[in-house]
């Protein structure tokens, strides 16, 4: 997990191309039957990395398909708060927004939907309110029925 934290780190401060390229490279040593938690992570920023919505859907479909095969105990024993319910939100909508982006907007509407349901989950933190900030923008432009990537991206 430092490792990716040390790549996302690296994205965050502007290079997203070595940010990328060392997030491949741990996904490649990682595997994809490796640990779920390290790779629905490492998928989960990967894929805000991406520019073109396509390819940002393939790596948070891998996401959640990693955060399907947690339980609580196995991300407790990363952080002691963690219940793998509250990662669900974000999933979903990183998936909505990509579903939007690419005009398949009642997939996307599906995905918002799951989202919402999981948003009980969130904690009454920064993070929360950020995912309930996002699902709020990605609502308002599945109803305008636009395919632009949104600032908060």
């Amino acid at each position: 997990m430092s490792a990716i934290t040390e790549a996302v780190a690296t994205g965050r401060t502007g290079d997203s191309a070595a940010a990328r390229a060392r997030l491949e490279d741990l996904w490649i040593e990682i595997g994809p039957l490796g640990d779920p938690l390290h790779r629905c992570a490492l998928a989960h920023y990967l894929a805000d990395l991406y520019d073109e919505a396509a390819l940002a859907l393939t790596w948070d479909i891998r996401a959640l398909d990693a955060a399907d095969a947690l339980d609580d105990s196995r991300v407790r024993e990363h952080h002691e708060s963690l219940q793998i319910r509250g990662f669900y939100p974000s999933l979903h909508l990183n998936l909505a927004d990509d579903y939007r982006r690419l005009g398949a907007f009642e997939t996307a509407d599906e995905h918002l939907t799951t989202a919402r349901e999981y948003a009980g989950s969130l904690a009454g933190d920064g993070y929360g309110a950020g995912v309930l900030a996002g699902l709020e923008n990605v609502a308002g432009a599945i109803a305008e029925r636009s395919t632009r990537r949104l600032p908060t991206h």
